[in-house]
C-alpha cells in the first residue's frame, strides 16, 4: 500500500498544475535559457516536495502548540526549524503583501464587481436581461418576443 502523504491522498496524487510551474519556470530564467521536459517535471516534484515539507512540519508547530489551525506564524516557524530562515523575511513580505491584496479585494466587493453599487431595479433589470439571453441561447438564438402583460383595467 502506498504512503499516506496528504490526508485521503496517495503521494502520487499530489501535484501542482504543470502549465503554471513550466510559466514560473520560465519567467525565472533568462529568456535564451531552455529547460528539458525532464528537468521541468523534477522541478515541480521538487516543489511538492518541498510543500509536503513544509506543511508537515507547519503541522508538527502547530500540534506542539496544542492548536487545531496551522497559521502563518507555524508555517514561518516550520520554515527555521527546517533551516530555510534566510527565507523567512521574504516569505513574511510576501504574506503582508497577500493581506493587502486580500483587503483590497474585499473592500471593492470581490473578484465580481466592478465597484459601483446597484439599485434593486438596476439589479431586477440587469438580471431579467440575463435571462432573456439565456432564453435566447437556449432556443438557438431565436429571441421570442416578450408578450406584454395584460392591462388588468382593461378586462370586463
Amino acid at each position: 500500500m502506498e504512503p499516506m502523504d496528504i490526508v485521503g491522498k496517495s503521494k502520487e496524487d499530489a501535484s501542482l498544475p504543470k502549465a503554471t510551474m513550466t510559466k514560473i519556470i520560465k519567467e525565472m530564467l533568462p529568456p535564451d535559457v531552455r529547460v528539458a521536459r525532464d528537468a521541468q517535471d523534477l522541478l515541480i516534484e521538487c516543489c511538492v516536495e518541498f510543500i509536503n515539507l513544509i506543511s508537515s512540519e507547519s503541522n508538527d508547530v502547530c500540534n506542539r502548540e496544542e492548536k487545531r489551525t496551522i497559521a502563518p506564524e507555524h508555517v514561518l516557524k516550520a520554515l527555521e526549524v527546517l533551516g530555510f530562515g534566510e527565507y523567512i523575511e521574504e516569505v513574511y513580505a510576501a504574506y503582508e503583501q497577500h493581506k493587502i491584496e486580500t483587503m483590497q479585494d474585499s473592500l471593492k466587493g470581490g473578484k465580481w464587481s466592478n465597484g459601483a453599487e446597484m439599485t434593486e431595479e438596476e439589479a431586477v433589470a440587469e438580471q431579467q436581461r440575463m435571462f432573456a439571453e439565456a432564453r435566447a441561447r437556449m432556443n438557438g438564438g431565436a429571441v421570442a418576443p416578450k408578450q406584454p402583460d395584460p392591462d388588468p383595467s382593461l378586462e370586463s
